[in-house]
């Protein structure tokens, strides 16, 4: 494979505005000269200018050089010209300093001035008076070149911002994109093609998403092989379990095999759970769902653990939320209650309380569920929700650290949030927030 040159983002844009100052300046210079060209043509042509030279012969040859100099001085008023009479054979070709330096008071001096032949020894020098009517104002040809400095430096400036930004306003649209779930995008060839810094980028960024978008896959892969891997096996241990109990085996080791299998159980209905959200995305079956019944429902099931627990379970729900209904799935719903009602059990101290409560505000329904126990520390809350993630230095809980991280993506997929936060003086709230489907 041939690597390919590249040209440096660097002297792309410095030979660009190198260029696009080069180009200003030829282009203004030839304009000006172009314009000032056809301008002493036009004087050439004037009418009646070498009649006016051979007067000034017959004032100088009657009156002298005095006279002729003011008889032309007065006829070039009235043409709003400077017209002065030279000897042909006194610079052979090229115009006295005297005259250049007059010259350039009337703007005139970068051009040459309209020559007309009288006779064989005379010449008649004209250009046009500063200000004149009737010809171009020397302040026209530098609002020319400032003009045509700003219409190309302009467009300069323009391609250059185009160059940079437009790849990486596409690439920021196309993070965005695989960070919503459409990890099939790509930066496109067009730009990670490029010889330059930016081509760089977007192919380093191509090959970083391919990676993690493996790595993902695998990931997913392998928690859906070691549920389905577990979940036979533990069924038909169960049953072997539940068999053998009915003869003469030790009833305390077969309820602690019961025990751990239906432990093993749970897990591998957590990782099938989050198996199924995550394949699912949004794509999920969608339903009224009314959360004062979902809730409780939840506090129902949960009673005997929090009995057992001995914890006390209380729900306050607003007057404005009692009727309200979400569009969901109701079984999804119930499960990321659930999950973080249990969190909360597991870590309230006995003889203590979790407080659970119902409220509406700006067409979304917040579930806050808030425990008494000794909360996390702020370095731990951002990792609450990540899957198998335990924080259990602070809070010492058991399970696998996946009923949060569920309870996250089921939340996700209803286009709603969760966050965590502590309270005082001690405890943790995780608040769950739902778009309302109908309101109160």
């Amino acid at each position: 494979m041939t690597r390919r040159l590249r040209f440096p983002l660097f002297w792309r844009i410095f030979l660009s505005i190198w260029l696009a100052m080069a180009v200003t300046v030829l282009m203004s210079n030839v304009a000006t000269r172009a314009l000032m060209e056809r301008e002493r043509i036009a004087i050439e042509r004037q009418v009646g200018l070498r009649e006016l030279a051979l007067e000034a012969l017959v004032v100088r040859e009657n009156e002298g050089r005095g006279a002729a100099w003011r008889f032309l001085k007065e006829q070039g008023k009235s043409l709003d010209l400077h017209l002065l009479l030279i000897d042909a054979d006194r610079n052979d070709g090229d115009l006295p300093s005297s005259i250049r330096e007059r010259m350039k008071s009337g703007g005139w001096h970068r051009q040459k001035p309209a020559v007309i032949e009288v006779g064989e020894d005379h010449r008649l020098v004209a250009w046009p008076r500063l200000d004149g009517e009737g010809w171009l104002d020397p302040k026209l040809f530098r609002l020319l070149e400032l003009g045509l400095a700003f219409v190309i430096i302009t467009l300069a400036c323009w391609w250059i911002a185009r160059l940079v930004s437009r790849p990486l306003k596409h690439m920021e649209s196309t993070a965005r994109a695989i960070a919503e779930g459409d990890n099939a995008l790509r930066v496109s060839d067009r730009i990670a093609n490029r010889r330059d810094e930016v081509g760089a980028l977007a192919t380093a960024f191509n090959a970083m998403t391919q990676q993690l978008c493996s790595l993902l896959e695998r990931q997913t892969h392998l928690l859906r092989d070691i549920s389905h891997d577990l979940r036979t096996p533990l069924t038909r241990q169960r049953i072997a379990i539940e068999l053998a109990s009915d003869g003469s085996v030790d009833a305390d080791l077969l309820a602690s095999i019961l025990r751990q299998n239906e432990r093993l159980e749970a897990m591998t209905s957590q990782i099938l759970t989050l198996y199924r959200v995550s394949e699912q995305g949004s794509d999920i079956e969608r339903e009224a769902v009314q959360p004062v019944v979902v809730i409780n429902d939840v506090l129902r099931d949960a009673a005997d653990y929090a009995e057992h627990r001995g914890v006390d379970c209380q729900l306050m729900v607003d007057e404005g939320c009692r009727n309200t209904s979400l569009l969901g799935d109701r079984g999804l719903i119930q499960r990321a209650l659930d999950n973080v009602l249990q969190n909360a059990l597991d870590h309230t101290p006995p003889g203590k309380k979790v407080h659970v409560a119902l409220r509406c505000d700006q067409r979304q329904l917040l579930v806050d569920i808030r425990d008494e126990g000794p909360g996390v520390p702020e370095d731990v809350l951002p990792h609450l929700f990540e899957p198998f993630y335990r924080a259990d230095k602070s809070r010492g809980g058991k399970g696998w650290g996946l009923g949060l991280a569920i309870a996250k993506d089921i939340v996700a997929i209803h286009d709603g949030r969760i966050e965590a936060f502590n309270t005082e003086p001690h405890g943790l709230v995780v608040v769950l927030r739902f778009p309302l489907f109908t309101a109160g």
